[in-house]
C-alpha cells in the first residue's frame, strides 16, 4: 500500500498506454462550433466564431447587469434581510457550493454574485460564497474521473488527480474563511484595490480602468433596459424577480456557449501550452493552468483535460497539482468582466465582489504553496482518497453525494429550519 501511495504522488511522468491496452484514453470528439451547424465553413465559420464570442462577452454583461437591476427591483432597502439566512457565513458559503455544483460552473456563480452585490447583497454575506463557488467547480472533474471506473489502476491515478484539486480548495477555506472572520482579509484588501481602479482618486490607472467601465456599461445598457422596460407590467417585486431569473437564465446559456466556441478556437493552443509548461516546476505549472483557463474561460473544462492525461499516466499526480491551482486564478477573469456592467458605486461595489474571488485564489496559492507542510496535504489526501475509492467504489460516491450534495442541503436546510 505505501509503494501505491509513493508512485502515485510523486512517480515521474510516463508515456501512455498504447492502443488496446488497459488506460487507454480514447480520442476526443472532434469540437464543432454551433455555427457550423448552421453551414457554415472556412474564412466565414471562424469569422463568426470570433464574433460569437464578442457578443457572449456583451450577453455576459448585459445579464449581470439585469441581476443587479432585478435584484435592486425586487428588495429596495431589505436586501439584507432578504439574504437574512446567509448571514450565517457557513450557510453563505454552503449556498456557494451548492449553487456552483448544480450549474456546474462556478463563472456563472460568481457573475451572479457580481451582479447581486452591485444591487445591494451585503459584501460580507457574498465573500463566502464566492469561496463555496471554489469548491463546488471541483465537482466537474471529479464526475469526469468517474470514467475510469472500470479500471482500478487508471480510477486510482485519475481520483486522485481531480480530488487533489478538491482538497486544495477545501483547505484554502479553511485556512481564509477563519481570517476572513476575525480580520476582514478579503474584505479589506478587495476594498482597497477596487478603490484603486475605479472612482476618481485612484489615479491614472483608476481612470482608465473606470473609462473602459464605463463605455462597455453604455454599450450594454440599452439591452438590459429594453429588457426592465419589457417586464415593466408584471407587479411589484416580482418585476425584479423576473429580470433576476432572466439574468441567470442568460448567464447560464452564455457560459455555456462562450464554453463551446472557446473550446473550438483555442483548445488546441490550450493543450499546446499544457503539454509544454507541466512537469517544468509549480511556478510553470500555476501559470500554465492560469493561462489555459483564461483561454477557454472554465476552470471545470481545464481541470477535465487533465484526467485523462492522469489515467494514463502520461502526468503524474504532482506534476498536475500546481496547474490545477491555476485554473483556480485564470477562472476568475469571468467576474472580473462582469464587473463591468456597472459604473459609478454599483461599480466599485462589484468590482469589489470580483477581487475578492480573485485574490483568494492569489493568497491560497501563496500561502499553500509557500508553507511546505501544507503543501502536501491536498496530496497525501488526495492519494489516499484515490486508494481506497479504487478497492470500493462506494468512497467515491460518499465523497461526491457527502461534500457537494448533502452536507451543503442539510446545513442549509437546519439553518432554515432553526
Amino acid at each position: 500500500m505505501t509503494d501505491v501511495i509513493t508512485r502515485t504522488s510523486a512517480e515521474p511522468a510516463t508515456t501512455p498506454a498504447p492502443a488496446g491496452t488497459s488506460g487507454q484514453t480514447p480520442t476526443a470528439p472532434r469540437l464543432v462550433s454551433p455555427f457550423e451547424r448552421l453551414g457554415l465553413r472556412g474564412r466565414a465559420l471562424r469569422t463568426a466564431n470570433r464574433l460569437g464570442v464578442v457578443a457572449g462577452v456583451y450577453l455576459l454583461i448585459t445579464a449581470v447587469n439585469l441581476i443587479g437591476s432585478g435584484f435592486k427591483t425586487a428588495t429596495g432597502d431589505s436586501a439584507e434581510s432578504l439574504f437574512a439566512f446567509a448571514s450565517n457565513p457557513f450557510v453563505a458559503l454552503m449556498v456557494g457550493i451548492l449553487f456552483t455544483a448544480a450549474a456546474q460552473s462556478s463563472s456563472t456563480t460568481t457573475s451572479v454574485t457580481v451582479g447581486l452585490v452591485a444591487g445591494g447583497l451585503p459584501i460580507e454575506i457574498a465573500i463566502p460564497m464566492l469561496l463555496g463557488a471554489n469548491v463546488g467547480t471541483t465537482l466537474t472533474n471529479t464526475l469526469v474521473s468517474l470514467g475510469a471506473a472500470r479500471d482500478r489502476v487508471a480510477f486510482r491515478r485519475a481520483f486522485s488527480a481531480a480530488t487533489v484539486h478538491d482538497f486544495f480548495n477545501l483547505i484554502a477555506v479553511a485556512i481564509f474563511l477563519p481570517l476572513e472572520l476575525g480580520f476582514d482579509v478579503l474584505e479589506r484588501s478587495s476594498a482597497w484595490v477596487a478603490d484603486q481602479t475605479s472612482g476618481s482618486d485612484g489615479g491614472l490607472f483608476a481612470a482608465v480602468f473606470g473609462g473602459l467601465g464605463g463605455v462597455i456599461s453604455a454599450g450594454t445598457k440599452p439591452l438590459s433596459d429594453a429588457v426592465k422596460h419589457g417586464t415593466e407590467l408584471i407587479p411589484g417585486a416580482w418585476h425584479g424577480i423576473v429580470m433576476i431569473a432572466l439574468g441567470v437564465a442568460l448567464i447560464l446559456a452564455v457560459i455555456s456557449f462562450l464554453g463551446t466556441l472557446l473550446k473550438v478556437l483555442m483548445v488546441g493552443r490550450a493543450a499546446t501550452v499544457l503539454h509544454a509548461a507541466i512537469g517544468r516546476g509549480p511556478v510553470s505549472g500555476v501559470a500554465s493552468g492560469a493561462a489555459v483557463t483564461v483561454m477557454v474561460q472554465s476552470s471545470s473544462t481545464t481541470t477535465s483535460l487533465m484526467i485523462p492525461l492522469a489515467s494514463s499516466g502520461a502526468f503524474s499526480l504532482r506534476e498536475i497539482y500546481p496547474f490545477t491551482v491555476g485554473a483556480n486564478i485564470g477562472t476568475t477573469i469571468t467576474a472580473l468582466i462582469a464587473a463591468f456592467a456597472f459604473t459609478g458605486a454599483e461599480a466599485e461595489v462589484a468590482l469589489q465582489a470580483a477581487y475578492v474571488h480573485l485574490l483568494f485564489n492569489v493568497y491560497a496559492a501563496l500561502v499553500i504553496f509557500c508553507l511546505p507542510g501544507i503543501r502536501e496535504l491536498p496530496l497525501r489526501a488526495a492519494t489516499w482518497l484515490g486508494t481506497v475509492a479504487s478497492i470500493n467504489k462506494l468512497w467515491a460516491a460518499a465523497w461526491v453525494l457527502g461534500v457537494f450534495v448533502l452536507v451543503p442541503a442539510a446545513l442549509i436546510g437546519a439553518t432554515v429550519v432553526w
